[in-house]
């Protein structure tokens, strides 16, 4: 035990009498790179109460610390290892606890939290994944837009571009040539992957970090990967936009899962509302909040009610293209103007989602 720390800025505080359970923690911080602040006591615990990123108190210090009534904080879980303590779960509770985690069974999850604190906490990423619900419906030019608008709002923003068939995303915001990683590079990731390593890898166009594809012949994508970069994405961001393509395969069905929203982008046409219609089905079944953005105008005469009523969808907005959008992107100069048509509706969703200004101050 001599080599543990005790210095207070230690972002993870173990809380235990109960030796052998510390020495299980000890080897899960190790595992995880993290060297934690270790209270063998109750006036040591309370001391610390507020100074750790994340507080695991054993299942031995429950009851003391509930008699004094702590402070109510966010990442607090309870360790420990008997299965039989049918109160278990009522008494962590009590102090505010957000999990319990029962060891051996439960290790790697618990080390997964270890690990966490090295992103300097967990981030509540609001995931926005975009999806047409038919060919050249917009959805990848919605999604740049959300992305920029919401990272010039000072919105820690990722931008993840899974549709290898797509072109790149990057085309779209004129930072193909960049240095920075690219998706052929991530296909290997598994497990974890350090969202801090992940976003200094990728290149930044005007603070908005973007993932998307090279010229290669890549043309599939591993879940594993996508689970892996997704979930460091979101740990590191406020934002996650995800740009998906319209054909399942269990890549897509991935973001679809993990994604706060999934937003259908539907012309306000006849055909364009049918092809949605084969999409949307599939959709329900994996996506856990899908609404629908009706892009204008209309060539048949229907609104943006009319499409969200056929597709039995909330309308989370109306899209409309800028003049000049097309020429500038041609040129590498993607620019969603606050006052342009594609810029309102950005900002629209932001705000629809509570990403407003004042979140990201």
């Amino acid at each position: 035990m001599d080599n543990v720390s005790l210095l207070p800025a230690s972002p993870v505080l173990l809380a235990t009498a109960d030796e052998m359970l510390l020495d299980d923690l000890l080897r899960l911080a190790a595992a995880a790179e993290v060297t934690p602040r270790v209270e063998r006591d109750l006036l040591g615990l309370r001391r610390c109460w507020q100074s750790a990123t994340l507080v695991v108190v054993g299942q031995d210090f429950i009851d003391p610390l509930a008699r004094t009534q702590p402070v109510r904080r966010p990442g607090v879980v309870v360790a420990g290892v008997d299965a039989e303590d049918a109160g278990l779960y009522r008494r962590a509770l009590a102090i505010g606890a957000e999990g319990v985690f029962l060891l051996p069974g439960e290790e790697a999850a618990l080390g997964d939290k270890f690990a966490d604190t090295l992103d300097g906490g967990v981030r509540a990423a609001t995931t926005l994944a975009f999806v047409g619900g038919c060919g050249g419906a917009g959805a990848t030019t919605l999604a740049a837009a959300v992305a920029v608008t919401g990272s010039r709002r000072g919105l820690r923003t990722m931008l993840i571009d899974g549709d290898p068939l797509g072109g790149g995303i990057d085309l779209a915001l004129g930072n193909e040539t960049d240095r920075g990683s690219r998706w052929p590079e991530l296909l290997n990731a598994a497990g974890r992957v350090s969202a801090a390593a992940l976003r200094s890898a990728l290149p930044l166009v005007e603070g908005l970090a973007v993932l998307s594809w090279d010229r290669s012949e890549v043309t599939s994508l591993p879940p594993e990967a996508m689970r892996s970069v997704l979930g460091a994405a979101q740990r590191s961001s406020d934002l996650v936009v995800v740009d998906l393509p319209r054909r399942a395969d269990p890549a897509a069905e991935e973001a679809f899962v993990r994604a706060t929203a999934t937003l259908v982008v539907v012309p306000r046409d006849v055909r364009s509302c049918a092809a949605a219609a084969r999409l949307v089905g599939p959709l329900r079944q994996v996506a856990g909040d899908l609404r629908v953005v009706a892009r204008e105008p209309g060539l048949s005469g229907l609104s943006a009610v009319d499409v969200a009523d056929h597709l039995k969808l909330p309308l989370a907005a109306k899209l409309a293209f800028d003049d000049d959008l097309r020429g500038l992107m041609d040129q590498g100069r993607f620019d969603p103007r606050p006052r342009g048509a594609l810029g309102r509706t950005a900002t629209d969703l932001l705000d629809l989602f509570g990403l407003s200004e004042s979140l990201a101050a």
